[in-house]
């Protein structure tokens, strides 16, 4: 039996699902990144909203296309629910008329992710898959992000 410590802990973390809107690559490499970390990933494909996300207290909500029909309902849904992160995958040029729109009606968007993810200039679908899912981890936590070094 070694003394020596490991950087993981085996201890049984329970998170929030990551729930994605819709399914394009983006939203798969989420899937395959986030299952890999242990996160229990759903991905509605339809670009309408489907039957719902329904968000749960600790859930993390990814809105992956602005430009679904149904983008304004999901984020008005998430946001209004329990969901411990809520983003979307815009510039902040595309999502700007959406957010004034949600603000006109009521909606707080001050919790909003967006752009969602962590500034690490990626542009593949995985890269920024992984920004996404560092980002989730890193609030999950309680962290902001960033270089493990001093």
């Amino acid at each position: 039996m070694s003394n020596r410590q490991q950087p993981w802990s085996e201890d049984d973390v329970r998170h929030g699902r990551i729930l994605v809107l819709s399914d394009n690559p983006i939203s798969r490499s989420i899937a395959a990144i986030a299952s890999t970390a242990g996160r229990t990933v759903v991905v509605e494909p339809a670009d309408d909203g489907g039957p719902g996300l329904d968000p749960l207290p600790g859930d993390a909500v990814v809105l992956c296309d602005h430009d679904a029909p149904d983008a304004p309902a999901v984020l008005r849904a998430a946001l209004a629910s329990d969901a411990s992160y809520v983003a979307m995958m815009a510039s902040r040029g595309r999502a700007a008329g959406l957010l004034d729109d949600l603000a006109a009606e009521g909606v707080d968007v001050s919790t909003l992710h967006v752009p969602a993810g962590h500034d690490l200039g990626g542009k593949a679908p995985g890269e920024i898959a992984l920004s996404v899912v560092a980002e989730i981890v890193a609030e999950s936590y309680g962290r902001h992000g960033g270089p493990m070094r001093g």
